[in-house]
């Protein structure tokens, strides 16, 4: 994620609302990168986030926003001001890392946010990659970690490839069951690509549709398509509110439920993080702290594949990019944010207020 983002230096008007016509869907407002960090940043502050960690939140959300995956933007900033004022994230908390072995950065998030523990990673596992041709970085006692993609991509630009892995509250059941177990746990992966451009950024839930979706369904007051999730007695639903209290389908049936199975054990199980139906929800502010837990894999390219491996790289990519109608994964979110640096984003005004209703 590029610093660019939080210190954009074209400045729209702080809110400048856009024409609202019936029927052409939600009045939005545009706001440019630096004021919608500041929103979020004094807004968290207000609700006992200390300034560097509410720097990193705000960082993050507006670039999720950017990137136009609002359901880890702006939307969870409500969520996120009550946990840091109930006490169930610890907005002062400072992440504590430690060499556990060679290859190995294991940091304790100390129930705060994950994204200051996450800017510690950075500050460590590339150097420990490049080191050691491989490194892991592994995090408990963490909380939300947002739009992974995002943080790969911060690895992939400084040429290395990444893998993440991260668990999330219980809201999908094991094939067969109905008893939430793992959360939607996401997987990102980023390469560098040479000569052919921005890296590959690949970033996708479990379920067939990221939680964060039906959040933002239940929040605007609107039915969700019935092939999203179940409700709590297993039957296919189309209200958001039920949807929460059930199961996600997973992405691929019985393949994606396996699939959340290993992730759980990667990003819990071995980082000694809590399990999805040991944690609390990230969506308010009942319960302990999650708790949870992120796997990140760096790997240096060039002692993986040799001193030829970006011409490599760079190959695949434009074969893949020449063909009509195909995109490489990655490029939409970063030419949003492009767009963004210099034209600002545009926001629903229901989520602006519900933001400025924080005090």
């Amino acid at each position: 994620m590029g610093l660019c983002l939080q210190h954009a230096l074209i400045h729209l008007p702080s809110f400048a609302k856009i024409p609202h016509y019936p029927n052409q869907g939600p009045v939005t407002m545009k706001i440019s990168l630096s004021d919608a960090h500041a929103l979020v940043s004094k807004t968290l502050m207000r609700c006992n986030v200390s300034q560097d960690n509410a720097a990193s939140v705000a960082a993050a959300l507006v670039a999720a926003e950017a990137s136009g995956q609002g359901g880890h933007g702006f939307r969870r900033v409500p969520a996120y001001s009550a946990q840091a004022r109930a006490g169930k994230v610890d907005g002062v908390a400072v992440p504590q890392a430690e060499k556990s072995a060679p290859g190995v950065l294991r940091i304790d998030a100390q129930h705060g946010f994950a994204y200051p523990a996450l800017d510690l990673m950075m500050d460590h596992l590339p150097d420990m990659a490049r080191k050691q041709g491989i490194a892991i970085a592994s995090i408990y006692k963490s909380h939300h970690a947002g739009v992974m993609g995002l943080t790969v991509e911060r690895l992939a630009q400084q040429g290395l490839a990444a893998m993440m892995f991260a668990n999330a509250p219980a809201a999908m059941a094991a094939w067969g069951g109905r008893r939430p177990m793992f959360g939607t746990n996401p997987i990102a992966f980023g390469v560098p690509v040479g000569t052919a451009g921005d890296p590959i950024i690949i970033d996708l839930a479990l379920s067939k549709v990221a939680r964060g979706k039906i959040m933002a369904a239940k929040q605007k007051g609107v039915a969700i398509p019935d092939d999203w999730a179940f409700d709590p007695d297993g039957n296919p639903t189309t209200d958001p509110v039920k949807a929460l209290d059930g199961t996600m389908v997973p992405a691929g049936g019985v393949k994606g439920a396996a699939l959340a199975m290993m992730v759980e054990l990667l990003a819990a199980g071995l980082t000694g993080a809590q399990f999805g139906h040991q944690s609390s929800s990230l969506f308010d502010d009942k319960g302990k702290p999650p708790a949870l837990g992120q796997m990140i894999i760096a790997i240096d390219p060039a002692a993986s594949g040799g001193p030829g491996v970006s011409e490599h790289l760079a190959e695949i990519a434009n074969e893949l990019a020449a063909e009509e109608g195909v995109r490489l994964p990655g490029r939409r979110g970063k030419l949003a944010r492009l767009a963004a640096e210099a034209d600002g984003i545009e926001v629903e005004d229901d989520v602006i207020a519900a933001i400025e209703e924080i005090k």
